[in-house]
């Protein structure tokens, strides 16, 4: 009886081993191991241009509102991934009763077709050849009634090592102001 103790607490200690051995080889294969995130990105700045960029400076809640932002390739070569950030759709607010500081402003209903990136608030359309433009266009609704400022900056990358300037040399961003109204949009009854 004791031998057969022995021999069960012997194989449960082994069983314990291995499994803290797998664990342990499984948590080093998913931990950075592998190639860096930007290894694939091109290095290197391009020339862009900001044709046109809009969005209404006075919006009323909950009605929806088009943020559209024109880029051109003024470069002599295809831009690796045209991105764009825009800052202001949320603001933070501290409130220890909430766990996400975060709140919105504007709810984003749509943004730019095939653009979705893992990154918080950015877009990116692929290649752009030369010569060419894109149209990203963003339908938001707002949901906080005040005057807020909407920031965007336009990049050849995602990764940073691929980098976008405007023709004079700036930066490729902009900003809005706008005033979303409490009154909602009035009703028309017949």
């Amino acid at each position: 009886m004791v031998r057969l103790t022995s021999i069960r607490r012997t194989a449960t200690m082994r069983a314990l081993m291995l499994a803290i051995l797998a664990l342990a080889l499984f948590a080093a294969a998913g931990c950075g191991g592998g190639e860096k995130q930007d290894a694939d990105e091109d290095e290197g700045t391009w020339r862009v241009e900001v044709v046109d960029a809009s969005f209404p400076g006075r919006q009323r809640l909950a009605d929806e509102s088009e943020l559209r932002i024109k880029v051109r390739n003024a470069d002599n070569r295809a831009i690796p991934n045209l991105s764009v950030t825009v800052d202001g759709f949320s603001m933070r607010k501290e409130n220890l009763d909430q766990s996400d500081p975060q709140r919105p402003i504007w709810t984003v209903e749509e943004g730019p077709g095939n653009a979705s990136t893992a990154y918080t608030d950015t877009w990116a359309v692929g290649t752009v050849p030369k010569g060419q433009t894109r149209t990203l266009v963003w339908k938001v609704s707002a949901v906080r009634a005040g005057t807020y400022t909407l920031r965007f900056r336009v990049g050849a990358g995602l990764d940073g090592k691929a980098k976008a300037v405007s023709t004079d040399g700036s930066a490729p961003s902009g900003s809005f102001i706008a005033r979303v109204s409490e009154k909602p949009h009035p009703v028309q009854v017949n």
